[in-house]
């Protein structure tokens, strides 16, 4: 199933369940006291965030999640059983809002956070409860409470240490692939990449590093040409970014220009963020001309590396690395 980081969904806690109106039944007491017993509680709806989902797509094409309802109360003054919580999975990252009202409950930017967003209904009260010396054989007994249900919003923002960005075939999908054991597709034409990537990578004096590859912006990205700005978004919480820019392409300085502009444009402090420029594929014979452009109009370094053969990708992860590391004090 493709990668989906925006989804609305139904929830609904279990109901609570019913109480007993039951009476002893012993050989020398017929009509006995009454002994009916509470019903159980319904479970909860529970978020849980964990590394097994990278995206909300297993919560797609499912009507209503729900959790069980509590058992009904029994003689003997028994207790109902409680209804078992509902635990859905989602990715760290993971902003739920009540999609009634767009107020955002929590953003889910820890591993192993949960959030309650549906309590279970209370179980009623069984005739027991009910006796009194004026009405010493009760037949009322309560209802369970029905459980909370609402719709929510759950909206994905990739949580990484390095966002990769550049525009449509400027290698990123290839990079990653070298740096890491993401293999995310590759091919020699525009807009191969059509969701976000996630990568792990080890450098020194960092250690281990999430580098995400999103697809490629284009001219008015910002306002959702091409999905910019639904792409943009994973990248608002990185530590910092890499510009890949195509050296052989016509024009490297252009290319980067519109890069830096779209960044400024879709705001959210990304432009802000500390980057790192490199210019890739410098095995093509273009290149040389293109680098020496970059060099000469950026007054940022300009880290020159070939995704495809391997040139430069250590001294680029020695760039990388210090840079997270500049980004994370």
């Amino acid at each position: 199933m493709a990668f989906l980081d925006g989804i609305r969904i139904r929830i609904a806690a279990g109901s609570g369940g019913h109480g007993s109106a039951s009476f002893r039944r012993e050989k020398y007491a017929p009509r006995g006291g009454p002994d009916g017993g509470d019903g159980g509680r319904g479970g909860d709806v529970v978020l849980r965030t964990t590394t097994c989902v990278q995206d909300l797509s297993h919560l797609a094409g499912v009507p209503l999640f729900k959790a069980d309802d509590g058992g009904s109360g029994m003689s003997a003054k028994c207790h109902g059983k409680n209804g078992g919580d509902l635990i859905m999975n989602v990715p760290a990252g993971t902003i739920v809002s009540d999609a009634t009202t767009g107020l955002v409950l929590r953003d889910l930017d820890e591993i192993d956070a949960d959030l309650v967003v549906a309590r279970g209904g209370k179980g009623g009260r069984g005739n027991v409860h009910f006796a009194t010396a004026t009405n010493q054989a009760p037949l009322t007994a309560e209802r369970g409470e029905p459980g909370e249900a609402r719709e929510l919003q759950l909206e994905l923002k990739l949580i990484a240490d390095v966002g990769l960005v550049g525009l449509p075939n400027a290698g990123k999908s290839t990079l990653l692939s070298k740096i890491s054991q993401a293999h995310p597709k590759i091919a020699p034409y525009p807009f191969t990449t059509l969701y976000p990537q996630l990568g792990v990578t080890e450098v020194d004096y960092y250690g281990r590093m999430v580098v995400a590859d999103i697809p490629g912006l284009i001219e008015g990205a910002h306002r959702g040409v091409g999905l910019g700005d639904e792409f943009l978004r994973h990248i608002e919480r990185t530590r910092c970014l890499v510009h890949v820019i195509d050296a052989s392409a016509p024009d490297p300085v252009k290319d980067y220009g519109t890069l830096r502009a779209e960044l400024e444009s879709y705001g959210h402090g990304v432009a802000a963020k500390k980057r790192l420029v490199v210019a890739n594929k410098i095995d093509l014979t273009a290149a040389a001309a293109g680098v020496e452009a970059l060099e000469g109009a950026l007054d940022d370094e300009v880290v020159v590396v070939s995704a495809a053969t391997g040139q430069g990708i250590e001294h680029f992860l020695e760039r990388l690395s210090a840079l997270a590391s500049a980004a994370g004090a």
